[in-house]
């Protein structure tokens, strides 16, 4: 299994502030699937990340949040 980090940000759709962040995975060696690793990201970071600023009054879905990847690698840190 090898480390990765993408840099990533995360936009929804009605609150104005973005998530700018990296996230961290392990995976087989092999191709990314930016795809993928955008719903993972949404899951495991992006959807917490909103409910936070949003409070308990507004729920968030994860089809209104946006992930745009822009850059991956192996992480060596």
């Amino acid at each position: 299994m090898t480390l990765y980090i993408a840099q990533f940000t995360a936009k929804h759709r009605l609150i104005q502030v973005e998530e700018n962040s990296v996230f961290m995975w392990r995976q087989e060696s092999g191709d990314i699937d930016n795809s993928m690793l955008a719903d993972k990201i949404k899951r495991e970071s992006s959807i917490h990340f909103f409910n936070m600023i949003a409070g308990k009054n507004y729920n968030i879905e994860l089809e209104d949040i946006k992930v745009t990847i822009w850059k991956t690698e192996p992480f060596n840190g």
